[in-house]
């Protein structure tokens, strides 16, 4: 019980033994030894290790009354704004150990389950919901300290806005029958980023114009749940050498499709189903948002550090910092950073308790940054591969600097500040971030985290409070009319 180490988290999914699908072929053995997996689940351990064996266990762990045990402060429901300031601190943690490039850490899900479960009272008397049984999934995850992975996304079919489905067979997960012992599901969700490497797979329903019923439930079931499969998308991890690919060796999360063959969803583990506005009022209404924007814009903050870190060191290392260009180049990004910084501080500094009796962070700071995001980072890894030029492109491996041609490398691919190695190790650093198959997954990722961006921008714009800026007009115009 309480926190889990990096060992017991791998142990545990290998014995799940779920259904995972890579390149056409099942998944066989321990998921952690195969190679498009070992990478990410190493680096996912090392964060479950920070709560256990590290100096920032403190900082990474909370007690509650009557408990002997620590648990993870990513799942710590916050009252007070000090809470709020330790739950972003443990985030940067986890965020820094992975350089802010692992979007699903297991910080984000365990938010979400956090914010689910402290808004639960929500679903109180409404037909077809059961908000006991989120209370009763947030104290199975805290005191087991679990994984999940999630899907919501509808697959990619016809995205107008008056399609409805008309298939024999299911393509959207829908429920497909309902009996003493659950809900029947059959179909499919997308996107379940790290499906199939959690301990269990939340599904919900996003709201939208013109749902079936069928279509609106959420529920939570391990991932070796007879007839969830997982359909990975082609890998990106480059190779196992660090030298060659020291990103997606490490943190490519991989993407699936996540199919339900008639799955069975036991009673006690669906939160609600067949009750759109209930639905619709949980994901709006709840602290869903608020904390899920939290979680994230810390990471993206620390994402941005190492992005500014990246492309100074290119500077640096060709000497190009007395151009002004290059200088207004870099500006960018420290505006970028300075301003994401300013509005989360800004979404904790205006946090107020809410009826659930838990500190929410301010919204609309948090939707602003989650609306400037997606513009500014493709625009970062423009600036890297503008500065880096040519480097990005001539980039031999590491078995070439352990060859023959060791020395025509380290006489042409030098550098006023570094060695051919080390210069080279940094270039390719720089393109796996921008320009290679993680790199640029990783652009699209942020593009579309939160979903279209035009859609945030029009909710941003719906949701700001005009009002009062608008009648300080009208005032003025009045009394410019009184005057004559």
């Amino acid at each position: 019980m309480g926190v889990t180490s990096g060992k017991s988290f791998i142990d545990r999914l290998n014995q799940m033994e779920n259904e995972v699908w890579f390149d056409g072929e099942r998944v066989k053995g321990n998921i952690s030894e195969h190679i498009a997996f070992k990478g990410i689940l190493k680096a996912k351990a090392s964060l479950y290790d920070l709560q256990t064996n590290s100096d920032l266990k403190d900082e990474m762990t909370f007690f509650l009354p009557k408990e002997k045990e620590p648990f993870g402060i990513s799942y710590m429901q916050p009252k007070t704004k000090d809470d709020l300031q330790k739950r972003r601190k443990m985030m940067q943690n986890w965020a820094r150990n992975t350089h802010g490039l692992m979007g699903r850490s297991p910080d984000y899900m365990n938010t979400v389950v956090m914010s689910f479960a402290s808004s639960a009272s929500i679903l109180n008397g409404r037909d077809n919901c059961f908000p006991d049984h989120l209370h009763a999934l947030y104290k199975r995850a805290l005191k087991q300290d679990l994984s999940f992975t999630h899907t919501f996304i509808t697959p990619q079919v016809n995205r107008s806005q008056v399609y409805m489905e008309f298939s024999d067979e299911p393509i959207s997960a829908k429920i497909v029958d309902k009996n003493n012992t659950g809900l029947v599901i059959k179909g499919a969700r997308l996107l379940a980023t790290q499906g199939g490497l959690t301990d269990e797979v939340l599904v919900f329903s996003a709201p939208r114009l013109f749902i079936d019923s069928s279509e609106v439930f959420a529920f939570s079931i391990p991932s070796n749940t007879k007839g969830l499969k997982f359909i990975c998308r082609e890998s990106f991890v480059g190779g196992e050498s660090f030298f060659n690919h020291p990103l997606s060796s490490q943190y490519e999360e991989m993407d699936s499709i996540v199919v339900f063959d008639n799955v069975m969803v036991p009673w006690d583990r669906v939160f609600y189903y067949e009750n759109v506005d209930a639905a619709a009022d949980f994901l709006l209404q709840s602290s869903f948002y608020s904390f899920a924007y939290h979680q994230v814009i810390t990471r993206q903050i620390v994402k941005t550090e190492f992005i500014l870190g990246v492309t100074e060191l290119i500077v640096k290392a060709i000497n190009v910092g007395e151009y002004q260009h290059i200088q207004e180049k870099l500006s960018e990004i420290i505006i970028g950073l300075e301003t994401m910084k300013a509005l989360l501080e800004k979404s904790e500094n205006d946090a107020v308790v809410d009826a659930f009796g838990i500190m929410r962070p301010s919204l609309m700071p948090l939707q602003a940054a989650s609306t400037i995001y997606p513009k500014i980072y493709p625009r970062f890894s423009e600036i890297i591969q503008l500065i880096g030029a040519s480097g990005m492109i001539l980039l031999p491996t590491e078995k070439a600097f352990q060859s023959e041609i060791r020395p025509d490398l380290d006489q042409y691919l030098q550098s006023d500040g570094m060695n051919a190695e080390d210069r080279v190790k940094l270039f390719r650093l720089a393109w796996d971030l921008t320009m290679s198959s993680f790199g640029t997954r990783q652009t699209q990722y942020e593009r579309y985290f939160f979903g279209d961006p035009v859609k945030l921008s029009g909710n941003l714009y719906s949701n700001y409070a005009k009002d009062q800026y608008v009648e300080e007009v009208r005032k003025f115009l009045n009394q410019q009319q009184s005057m004559h």
